[in-house]
């Protein structure tokens, strides 16, 4: 009820005032949380050590400010996300060329994005156009609060897996020419996969690439590029890999979790203050190596 009293309260105000107040709210953020603060911080020099200091600090609280723009305009998705409306609001690219495979899937398809931009505006526009999938995901520990985001996530045909019960679904998914979507970019502990993300290693599932293996689906690098404060995105395709570009390899499964971890890193370069750099990607380091300092662990 308090959330959605909170979206009716947002709606009586323009988009102007709206962003003016979330830009407002990430900035005290970045200027007395100083946890995550830190963190970003720590997490951006190692990723882009040829930076001069104020950059750091200016992308660490445009990323926080991103925060904060993603719980507004997560309130303004099912009204202006809709068939007859999303073009004033999303531009696609890489699409046209890519439409046969999203329409015409001869098979089952895996579907990646990572913590940038607005990763939740990219499934939900993409099941209003028309291709449906389904998202695992973690519930929220606010019931209410995840009651609300989960009503807005699968209004126009999106399903939500909870991540604990996943397994047992996505088979028959795949087998049946479904698409099942991933945040790809989640440390996965000591026993994931370590591969390349922006120079050090990072723990990577290792699930996203056995499932292509197994059941011969191409997996689609996705991104949602926030443009303006409007509320207007760009959608598109970073990469694709398909079955035979590992059908090849030496050890295929490390060669997709390395790729699909490249593109995304490739979609954050181009606009780095869009990514959540207070997430905990580097959490988990290989075996021997001391985890870092100033909350990079």
């Amino acid at each position: 009820m308090g959330v959605r009293l909170f979206a009716m309260f947002v709606h009586m105000f323009s988009w102007e005032a709206n962003y003016r107040t979330a830009r407002w709210i990430g900035d005290l953020l970045y200027r007395f949380d100083k946890k995550h603060r830190d963190r970003a911080l720590a997490h951006l020099r190692l990723s882009f050590p040829d930076w001069p200091e104020h950059r750091y600090h200016e992308v660490a609280k445009a990323s926080m400010r991103n925060m904060v723009y993603l719980g507004l305009e997560v309130l303004f998705t099912t009204r202006l996300i809709t068939p007859g409306r999303w073009r004033r609001h999303i531009t696609l690219t890489n699409m046209a060329e890519n439409l046969r495979l999203l329409l015409y899937r001869p098979s089952g398809l895996i579907f990646l994005t990572g913590h940038f931009g607005n990763w939740e505006v990219v499934g939900y526009t993409m099941a209003a156009l028309g291709f449906p999938n389904s998202a695992v995901a973690r519930n929220l520990d606010n019931p209410y609060l995840n009651e609300y985001i989960l009503g807005v996530r699968q209004k126009r045909g999106m399903t939500i897996l909870d991540k604990r019960g996943a397994a047992g679904v996505i088979p028959e998914l795949l087998e049946n020419k479904g698409a099942v979507s991933f945040i790809a970019d989640q440390d996965a502990g000591r026993r994931g996969m370590f591969v390349d993300f922006f120079g050090r290693p990072a723990s990577t599932y290792k699930s996203i690439a056995l499932l292509a293996m197994q059941y011969n689906v191409p997996v689609i690098v996705g991104y949602g590029r926030r443009l303006n404060e409007e509320y207007h995105f760009e959608i598109g395709i970073e990469k694709i890999i398909h079955p035979e570009d590992w059908a090849d390899k030496q050890d295929p499964q490390r060669f997709i979790t390395q790729e699909y971890t490249t593109a995304l890193e490739t979609t954050i370069r181009r606009a780095p203050e869009q990514y959540l750099w207070t997430h905990r990607r580097w959490k988990h380091r290989p075996k021997g190596e001391e985890p870092g300092k100033d909350g990079v662990a």
